[in-house]
This record gives C-alpha cells, structure tokens and sequence, in this order.
C-alpha cells in the first residue's frame, strides 16, 4: 500500500507529517526524532478489516504515535482506537516500574470515510477533560480523527501550512491528473513546500501496480462499497424481514469482535442493544 510504503518506510517524512498534522500548541512540542516500534498482530474485528493500523512509533521523549489509515467508518473502530492506544499506554511500564515514567500516547486516524453529521468538521481532538472546565487536560491519551472527503481549505495561506499541504497531498496524490484534480506539476507547484513532502510525491508517483494487483485493488474497493452500503442500512431491494436480519447479524458481528479484544461485556451490550446473555454466546 503507498501509505505504508510512503510513512513506514522513510521516518523523515513521517516525522514531518505528524508534526503537521498533529495538534502541537508551538514548534518546541515538533518531534524531534523518531524510531519505528514492532508491528504486532491486531484481531481481526468483523466490519473494521478494512482497517489498516499502519505505523507506530516512538520519539526521543519517549511519546509513542499510532497512525492508522481506515476505509470505512464503525463504531467498533473506535472502540478498537480506544483500545490500542490505551495498550500502548499502559504497556510502557515494566513491574515495579514507577507510574511517572509513563509518555503520553497519540492515536492517530485518517479516514477516507465521515462520521460526524457537521459537514464543516473535520478535524476532530480528543482528550481527557474535567466537565465543565475543558482547560483542565489529564495528559496521556489523545486521539485524533481526520475525515478526509469533509476537508477542504479555501485559504491555504490563513491555515496551518504543513497541515494544509499533507492533507491536500492524501487527498490528491492518487488522483493527480484525473478528472476534477490537479496534474502532477500542479500539484507539486501548490505543495511542494519541503523537502519530505516532496519526497513523499515521488514515492507515490514510483508506486504502481501489476495487473493482478489492480484486479485485486478493485475487488477491494468493491467489498468497501458494499460494507458502507450494508452499515448504512441503503438496500437498493429486499424486504423488511431480511433488512432486519441483516441488521441484527451485523450488530453480532460487531459484539463478537468487541468481545475478542476484551471490551466488557456491558459496555458491548450498550452500544449494541444486545443482552449481555446473547453477547456471552457468542
């Protein structure tokens, strides 16, 4: 996939792209340096395999950063965000170890996909806040959504540059040329801004596919669309009996992928509506 091979490949251009994309208050929060942590085996989860958790890594302080790129939205990926980031934070201590060596953990997802109803919103921040008093930050988790087909800067020179320029980049950069989308020379000339980002261009531009790759890159896609038609409950045909049925088969999907990375059994039934005995079944 050119994600991973563009930002799990080359920690330069990764570390500027966070650094971009992040929401660092001023440049002494910039990320300095960064190594590359092991890839471990994720569950699959029913309805989120179209996910993709591409790169985690570490900085010289010793923040990590998970960076995902996710195809179609669930709320069972989120629930999976949740999870994996709050493993990452906790698995930094070994027994015995003190609680204030702990560094803070950053989840970071883009999504080719929207969730949130406001059509003018698409940066989302998430921290742990006192109700009420949202300046009063428990520091340790953040997690950050970007919906890429929600963005769109009109005033580039009036946004945060490197923020503009990545996301224009995955926004752009498999379709340059097409219909409706700059070529590739007008692409460079609007973003090639630094070095990395540029980098990064070519490396998209040098990424191609066999045929058998591309037959297998559309059957892909199709599976997507048809996993957003499924969730969205849009069935172009069939009768209510069944819509139903394929309602409560994909709500036991979710449970038993939920179940398989331990979320209690409680918290599945209230974001499903299932009885925690049906859950304990599954």
């Amino acid at each position: 996939m050119v994600f991973k091979r563009i930002f799990g490949e080359h920690p330069e251009i990764l570390r500027e792209f966070l650094n971009g994309v992040l929401p660092f208050e001023n440049e002494s929060e910039f990320i300095v340096s960064l190594e590359y942590l092991p890839g471990e085996q994720v569950p699959d989860i029913p309805l989120i395999k179209n996910s993709i958790v591409d790169v985690r890594c570490k900085d010289a302080s010793g923040r990590q950063f998970i960076v995902e790129m996710q195809m179609a939205w669930t709320n069972a990926f989120l629930q999976r965000v949740r999870f994996n980031a709050s493993k990452a934070y906790v698995r930094q201590l070994e027994k015995g170890e003190r609680y204030e060596m702990l560094c803070p953990v950053y989840g970071l997802s883009i999504l080719d996909d929207t969730y949130e109803p406001d059509p003018d919103t698409y940066y989302h921040d998430y921290r742990i806040v006192e109700s009420g008093r949202p300046e009063r930050v428990l520091e340790g988790l953040r997690l950050v959504f970007i919906e890429l087909p929600k963005y769109r800067e009109t005033r580039p020179k009036e946004a945060r540059k490197l923020r503009w320029a990545w996301l224009k980049f995955l926004q752009e950069a498999g379709h340059a040329g097409t219909q409706g989308h700059s070529t590739v020379e007008e692409f460079r000339e609007q973003v090639g801004i630094t070095e990395p980002l540029r980098k990064a261009m070519s490396i998209a531009e040098e990424c191609s596919f066999s045929p058998a790759q591309l037959d297998h890159y559309d059957s892909f896609w199709d599976l997507v669309s048809r996993e957003r038609t499924l969730m969205s409950g849009k069935f172009a045909e069939g009768r209510a009996e069944g819509r139903a049925e394929g309602k409560t088969l994909g709500l036991l999907e979710a449970a038993a992928g939920m179940k398989a990375v331990g979320i209690e059994l409680a918290t599945i039934s209230l974001a499903t509506g299932l009885p925690v005995e049906r859950i304990q079944d599954l």
